[in-house]
């Protein structure tokens, strides 16, 4: 993970990518932090993002990928953590009319 030009965070390639249920179009995506013996994954979103031959840029500061929410490297995204991912970007939040979750991991 590194400080890319243009104030992008270029990071490796993405673990999985989460869309969005409404849409069905990709909204978010997990990577790799932490030292080589305590990894976990952490959200990041992918508005604006851009991806290459195995990396991704995206529009946010290292600081703020690495504090992120994040889940254990064999973990899951629970519905009731969505709203802290969505949160933590400062980025707008609501579940489906019928109160389904927002993103399912693809």
């Amino acid at each position: 993970m590194q400080d890319a030009p243009g104030g992008e965070l270029e990071i490796s390639e993405p673990e999985a990518v989460y869309v969005d249920t409404a849409t069905d179009q990709p909204a978010f995506a997990t990577v790799t932090v932490g030292v080589p013996t305590r990894h976990r994954l952490v959200f990041v979103p992918l508005g604006d993002a851009t991806v290459g031959p195995g990396y991704l840029k995206v529009a946010y500061d290292k600081k703020q990928v690495k504090e992120a929410p994040s889940i254990g490297t064999d973990g899951e995204l629970h519905a009731e953590d969505e709203k802290t991912v969505f949160a933590h970007y400062e980025l707008a939040y609501r579940t489906g009319a019928g109160g389904e979750r927002r993103l399912a991991r693809r």
